[in-house]
């Protein structure tokens, strides 16, 4: 195999695929990246695969001679992201008891402008095959809206293991809406976005019925990351779901990923219809004031008080840390309903108020201890409910 690409294509692509490759592996091969080169097309495909999550990525360069080969990820990554720009030649060929590096084996050498490093490398045949979907599901999804709906629904998924199922988003696609939904048993985020199905003319992919299906959290923040990298929008992502598998699709790009067994929660029966107290307030002075405050709060178990003055038509934050001290801000709102005092856990209210986006929000509640909810006013279709907690005195 032989090959010669830049050091920017490299590199890039190793540091999204690299992050699919497990820590500790439980077999040797796992922590290797994969390396596929297509003198026919001159492409060419790393792979990662920790057996749970898949990321492929190609990219276009000058194939001399095709191959595959698994090389550690980690020390190829390394070495790539340290080297100048520019034009790298990577070969490999097998080695013999005469070689520098000793054993029989396989050596890839990447030669830069300057310079020349060898790595020894596994054969490929060791490396798994990511899963296949024979009958799989196909639906489309703008890539724009899957974005939207991962930023305002990844912060609230749980990262409590034995809570398996709450550890991922459970996404809802219809024939022309998208729900995102994530949970982990103290606050809720639910997205919803149109799904402007760019092939709904198309039979073989048009849907009908709705898909429910729960991602695991570390998946799609790899497959967030992956967009960001890309100037998509409105391009289809494909998706491929099967039983306990799901493919996302697009370009050069695949990335897959077990599914979460286990009924997801009725979510919807948790928001409230109806309020007793309405507030109307400024997300960035409501967000600044939380960040002053929390200096208190990180001595003081996370709570944070918020008083609701009707009357004064003001919200005033606070917090009292015995032995340290206290803080407390006031900011005016607009105010339908008696007062209250609540208590939140300060991160659970920082963490939904970055999320939602708009500039004013929506802060609706009915008693102490009874779900609150936030919603952007104007823009996305966002539902952020936080349960607030027993006030002590």
């Amino acid at each position: 195999m032989k090959l010669v690409c830049t050091q920017s294509d490299l590199s890039t692509n190793l540091s999204l695929t690299s992050r699919a490759v497990p820590s500790r592996p439980t077999h040797p091969v796992l922590a290797n990246v994969l390396l596929q080169a297509d003198a026919d097309n001159n492409q060419v495909s790393l792979t990662a695969f920790d057996l749970s999550l898949g990321i492929r990525t190609s990219f276009s360069a000058e194939v001399l001679h095709s191959g595959t080969i698994a090389i550690p990820a980690k020390l190829l990554n390394d070495i790539t992201a340290r080297l100048p720009e520019g034009e790298i030649t990577l070969e490999n060929e097998s080695t013999s008891t005469g070689d520098t590096l000793g054993e029989e084996g396989s050596i890839v050498t990447l030669t830069p402008k300057s310079g020349r490093y060898q790595v020894r490398a596994m054969g490929a045949q060791e490396f798994p095959e990511l899963p296949v979907l024979e009958n799989a599901q196909l639906l489309h999804i703008p890539a724009g809206k899957l974005i939207e709906g991962l930023r305002g629904s990844l912060f609230a998924t749980s990262a409590d293991e034995t809570k398996q199922v709450l550890t991922g988003v459970h996404l809802t696609v219809q024939q022309d809406t998208l729900e995102f939904a994530a949970t982990d048993g103290h606050r809720l985020a639910v997205v919803q976005t149109t799904n402007e199905n760019p092939y709904a003319d198309n039979v073989e992919t048009q849907h009908t019925t709705s898909l429910q299906v729960t991602v695991p959290a570390r998946a799609l923040r790899e497959l967030e990351r992956m967009l960001a990298h890309t100037n998509l929008q409105n391009e289809p992502i494909a998706l491929y779901f099967d039983q306990g598998q799901v493919v996302f699709e697009w370009q050069n790009q695949r990335l897959t990923s077990r599914t979460l067994e286990g009924q997801y929660p009725a979510y919807r029966q948790l928001i409230p219809q109806q309020f007793q107290r309405d507030l109307t307030l400024d997300r960035r002075q409501f967000l600044s004031a939380l960040e002053r405050i929390a200096v208190f709060a990180d001595q003081k178990n996370n709570i944070v008080k918020v008083s609701v003055d009707s009357e004064a038509q003001e919200i005033t934050i606070s917090c009292e840390a015995q032995d340290v001290g206290n803080g407390r801000e006031s900011m005016s709102a607009q105010i339908l309903g008696e007062d209250i005092d609540l208590a939140f856990n300060i991160k659970y209210l920082m963490e939904g108020l970055k999320a939602l986006p708009s500039s004013e929000i929506q802060m609706q509640m009915n008693s102490e201890l009874t779900p609150v909810i936030f919603t952007p006013l104007g823009g996305l279709k966002m539902t952020y409910l936080a349960m607030p907690v027993q006030l002590r005195n």
